[in-house]
């Protein structure tokens, strides 16, 4: 795949220090399945299973624009609470290679693991007066789930991808994705663990591109 859009970006800079680029920008909305009604945990974002389908409750979506990009040298960092007995938020996208703390805020024991493919791992029982738990660094692509040995109902999801341009949509399913080189990609929406969209896409420097899903 080519990048004229970052080769553009660069000569530009090199010409003429301290001008920024002109970045491209895309925005639409995905049409997001029905809201469930809500289970007797009631929280706003939930993890719920139906036919062995993962999805977040109320729906949302994550969009990005495929890659591969280039990573960053200083791996980034963020978390997933444990905050009344649920993961906050439920649904993170992170690039590959990111670090993810998992800080618990409840006044109570948690063990969080997953044996998902894209990323295995056990912290053991804390709380939050504990140990220091280690950051997990996310390296491979892929929806990685998130449970609590304890607690049988959280879950949670990290869905870790190859790019650093994504963004959560609303619930509505209206999103905005700024700050993207130009030039021809792919852009993909992850609607649940079963379901991504894509449409391909022409991306100019100063100029916001209308695309839904479906």
């Amino acid at each position: 795949m080519r990048f004229p859009g970052i080769l553009s970006c660069i000569l530009a800079v090199a010409a003429a220090p301290g001008t920024a680029c002109a970045q491209a920008a895309v925005e639409g909305r995905v049409t997001l399945p029905k809201a469930q009604a809500a289970p007797v945990m009631k929280q706003r974002y939930e993890i719920i299973t139906e036919g062995g389908i993962l999805s977040t409750n109320p729906p949302l979506a994550v969009v990005y624009l495929a890659g591969p990009f280039p990573r960053p040298a200083v791996p980034p960092t963020r978390q997933v609470a444990q905050k009344d007995f649920v993961f906050v938020p439920a649904l993170l996208p992170v690039q590959a290679g990111t670090r993810v703390e998992f800080p618990n805020l409840d006044d109570t024991y948690h063990n969080i693991f997953s044996y998902s493919p894209a990323k295995r791992f056990d912290l053991g029982r804390y709380r939050p007066d504990e140990r220091p738990v280690p950051a997990q660094v996310f390296a491979v692509p892929g929806l990685v789930v998130l449970r609590c040995d304890i607690h049988e109902h959280m879950r949670g999801l990290i869905l870790v991808l190859d790019t650093p341009y994504f963004v959560l949509t609303d619930t509505e399913g209206r999103y905005r994705l700024g700050g993207l080189p130009a030039g021809h990609y792919t852009l993909k929406a992850w609607v649940d663990s079963r379901t991504t969209l894509e449409r391909p896409v022409e991306l100019h420097n100063g100029e916001t591109l209308r695309t839904d899903f479906p």
